[in-house]
């Protein structure tokens, strides 16, 4: 199926709002436009990250305020000094997920590129996160459960992230969760402390549900070396712990996934999970 083809049959059968076809039709045909600009021209289906960042980096020319669009601090920078353009930066990667979704379901690809370091990481509502619906909290286990190989190098990693974040804990508890203040109850449970600053266990106790613990004995095996003097149970590259901003980028690429939640509104942030909590009936909104 060619790319333009596959665009207009997902804008045609997608669950998607007027708003988000508008705006998804917008994205994905600029996207698609400056790939057959290219010298050569680069095939949609076949891309890299290093791809994406450099169309992206077209439209954030103004804010990157002479800096290349090259890592997290470019995109930092981009977040703290000109947060509209960031929810729109944030809003283009998510379109080019949603559409990425669609090749793979169609045959396009095999594997969806993990976009998760191309956020800005500041969709976040002005107002205090509005929990998860129970049919939208079923939907967000299915973007968990789905979140594999093919999506990401440290899956394990992620859906560990995101059970935390379910279990309570604060989108910046979970990266200072240290491994030693992490207790196997010898009875089928775990139990954890929300961590302070120092990342003393001085917080709320956790007892781990079960899908939290599955995702932890999936992880551990799986854990990236540590640096030296390094105790965070969740870490990132080099061995050390993930940044404060990794939660809630990683939660809206996974949210991406599926439309009825890529789309909602306020967004599906970090915050918003660990306000939902796991079984809880979410009330008054």
């Amino acid at each position: 199926m060619e790319p333009l083809t596959l665009l207009n049959h997902w804008l045609d059968t997608a669950p998607l709002r007027s708003s988000s076809r508008i705006e998804y039709e917008r994205e994905i045909t600029r996207w698609l436009t400056w790939c057959a600009a290219q010298h050569p021209p680069i095939n949609p289906f076949d891309i890299s990250i290093e791809d994406i960042a450099a169309w992206c980096a077209g439209y954030l020319t103004d804010q990157l305020d002479g800096r290349p669009f090259n890592g997290p601090d470019a995109l930092t920078h981009i977040a703290q000094h000109h947060p509209a353009a960031a929810l729109t930066h944030d809003r283009r990667i998510t379109a080019l997920t949603q559409w990425h979704e669609a090749a793979k379901q169609h045959g396009a690809i095999r594997l969806v590129p993990d976009l998760t370091m191309l956020r800005s990481g500041l969709d976040r509502d002005a107002n205090p996160p509005r929990r998860l619906t129970p049919p939208e909290r079923a939907m967000l286990f299915y973007c968990i459960g789905m979140w594999g190989p093919d999506h990401a190098r440290h899956y394990r990693r992620d859906r560990l992230v995101a059970f935390l974040l379910l279990e309570g804990l604060r989108p910046a508890e979970v990266t200072r969760v240290d491994i030693r203040h992490l207790y196997d109850v010898q009875d089928g449970t775990w139990e954890v402390r929300a961590p302070d600053y120092e990342y003393e266990a001085v917080g709320k106790k956790h007892v781990l549900e079960s899908l939290t613990v599955a995702a932890l004995k999936a992880y551990l095996p799986h854990r990236i070396r540590p640096a030296e003097g390094v105790h965070a149970l969740i870490l990132g590259q080099g061995g050390r712990p993930i940044t404060t901003d990794y939660p809630n980028k990683l939660v809206r690429q996974i949210v991406s996934t599926e439309p009825s939640l890529a789309q909602r509104q306020p967004p599906v942030t970090a915050d918003t999970i660990a306000h939902t909590g796991f079984w809880d009936t979410p009330v008054g909104g």
